[in-house]
């Protein structure tokens, strides 16, 4: 870690660190939970955090903290899932786009233009809204279907650069396929643009689906981070206990890849070698 980011400051170095504690949170927060996530206690209603629930209860009676754990997974499961999809699907596309050329290009960029001309969030909430009893994997499509247009148009402007390289052109000289030009060759050769794209893309799927949690659309958990923040707003003017807690673990997660994201951009970045 030290020697990756030691050249960037702390910032990476902290992002690191609180992308970690969200994973480790997923990974074996609910094994830790005090309670089960949906554990109602009728008797302790809006209890600010105490000794018993050092997170306080919702409006149910149940343990905020036990809660943000299992939401913790929630999202990052749907989180990497979404963000694996898109990084796959742009980084096929894009290549295909950028190595062919031509029509192929054209086609290709005109029906990424075509998405890009919808505002992300009211597409993903109309594909959300339309299935009567929206789960998971409604969500995971509604962020996948223009999530890969980003990493697309990435991908896209490195296979151009790349596909006139000397290795490339000697392999194509050798006789090799175009496909196998693009696997061996191409895509290793631009991986690191695409890596940064996908660490900023996880902090905005994680606002995204806590922004169509919030709002009430689709049948997502109750301790989905952003149903816990639209309960909380509900009962803002008593306890404020039930909106801080998954509103500062959204802002955490979020800052968290932002910091790394720029660490890992400075680092790839290979005018900063020259510096």
């Amino acid at each position: 870690m030290r020697r990756f980011f030691g050249k960037v400051g702390i910032g990476p170095t902290f992002g690191l660190l609180l992308l970690t504690a969200f994973f480790l949170a997923a990974l074996v927060g609910p094994w830790l939970a005090p309670y089960g996530p949906e554990a109602q206690n009728l008797g302790h209603l809006l209890e600010k955090p105490s000794h018993a629930h050092l997170l306080g209860t919702d409006e149910n009676g149940c343990d905020v903290l036990s809660q943000l754990l299992w939401g913790a997974r929630l999202a990052a499961g749907i989180s990497l899932t979404v963000v694996a999809l898109c990084l796959a699907i742009g980084t096929a596309v894009g290549t295909i786009a950028g190595y062919f050329g031509g029509w192929v290009d054209e086609v290709i960029m005109r029906a990424v233009d075509v998405l890009l001309a919808f505002p992300g969030i009211l597409l993903n909430l109309a594909i959300v809204a339309m299935v009567p009893s929206a789960g998971v994997g409604v969500f995971v499509f509604a962020l996948t279907i223009n999530g890969w247009v980003g990493y697309a148009r990435v991908a896209r402007g490195q296979v151009l650069q790349v596909r006139e390289r000397e290795f490339v052109q000697a392999a194509r000289a050798l006789g090799a396929s175009p496909w196998r030009i693009m696997l061996r060759h191409v895509v290793p050769n631009t991986l690191s643009p695409l890596i940064v794209q996908a660490t900023f893309g996880f902090a905005g799927v994680i606002l995204v689906e806590a922004s169509l949690s919030f709002l009430g659309v689709g049948r997502l958990h109750n301790y989905s981070w952003g149903s816990l923040l639209s309960q909380g707003t509900t009962y803002l003017w008593r306890t404020q206990h039930l909106a801080m807690a998954p509103g500062i673990a959204i802002a955490t997660v979020v800052l968290g890849c932002n910091l790394v994201g720029d660490g890992l951009r400075d680092r790839f970045d290979p005018r900063r070698s020259i510096r």
